[in-house]
């Protein structure tokens, strides 16, 4: 993980809370993450407190800040809105956020052979997050892009022979996608970043909420379709196809598997301090060799 410039711990939140939220400082305060943009505590039993670990991280505090409320509006499923925004201080030089608490279990915790009963609630919330972004919605350079600008990266990370036995056919499936009809709608609404960690999970195996928006942004759909990959099964994933209909054509598809695959091996590539992400990275390669 990147090294964190400013050291988040919990007396500092404290402080940045007695200077702007007095009414919340008495709170309990439980650190939940330590992530590789930002930090993240639990407030109480409502609330959660978000702050940039880095400066890379502060436009994605501020996106979330941005475009939350309105994916909010219509989500059917819970999401971390935002309820303050906090202003940078001498001690603490950028924006950070107090937010909505989402309970559930991540779904990077639940087997995944557990995960399929969240297949159908997925596809929903994504058909009601992806509708055409508004002008000035930022496009992210490495999500929700053209495939071919993800490229390099790839083959790059292929060359690992040691870590990628399975680099020959691994390629070949990075050729499928990138041969695939490109996007040529308009640029849609993307959470970015969609991943079994930012996936709760209602004790059932439902679908509880949906987190981490920090690359909110407009693009290719198919980014987000990855989740098909990195989150189910064989049958499952048939089924989160499904609940789709005709939104989602076989090109899309095809750009979906090609993003499951780099993302994939951008967590395998980069998380060997990171058991959790590294065991995403792990199924979403072990699921894109599957189909």
């Amino acid at each position: 993980m990147p090294p964190a410039t400013v050291d988040v711990n919990d007396a500092l939140v404290r402080r940045l809370l007695r200077s702007q939220r007095p009414d919340l400082a008495g709170h309990p305060l439980v650190r939940v993450a330590n992530g590789w943009d930002n930090a993240t505590f639990r407030l109480g039993n409502a609330l959660a407190i978000r702050l940039p670990r880095r400066a890379e991280a502060v436009p994605l505090i501020m996106h979330e800040e941005a475009y939350l409320p309105a994916i909010a509006r219509r989500s059917p499923v819970a999401v971390p809105v935002p309820v303050h925004a906090g202003r940078p201080t001498p001690e603490f030089p950028w924006p950070w956020s107090v937010v909505r608490w989402v309970p559930g279990t991540a779904a990077a915790d639940v087997d995944p052979a557990r995960r399929g009963p969240a297949a159908e609630a997925l596809a929903g919330f994504l058909r009601a997050l992806h509708v055409p972004a508004e002008s000035g919605v930022p496009v992210n350079p490495f999500r929700g892009v053209p495939l071919a600008d993800r490229d390099a990266a790839v083959v790059e990370r292929l060359g690992d022979r040691e870590r990628y036995p399975q680099a020959a056919a691994l390629r070949a499936l990075w050729a499928q996608a990138l041969a695939a009809e490109a996007w040529d709608g308009p640029p849609i609404m993307l959470h970015g970043d969609l991943h079994p960690g930012n996936i709760l999970l209602a004790d059932d195996g439902g679908l509880a909420g949906v987190i981490d928006f920090g690359d909110v942004g407009a693009g290719d759909p198919a980014v987000d379709l990855a989740l098909g990959w990195l989150m189910f099964d064989a049958g499952a994933r048939r089924r989160f196809r499904g609940a789709f209909g005709r939104a989602v054509d076989d090109d899309t598809w095809a750009r979906a598997r090609g993003w499951a695959l780099n993302l994939s091996t951008a967590m395998l590539s980069n998380s060997d301090d990171n058991p959790r992400m590294f065991a995403v990275g792990e199924l979403g390669v072990r699921q894109v060799l599957d189909g």
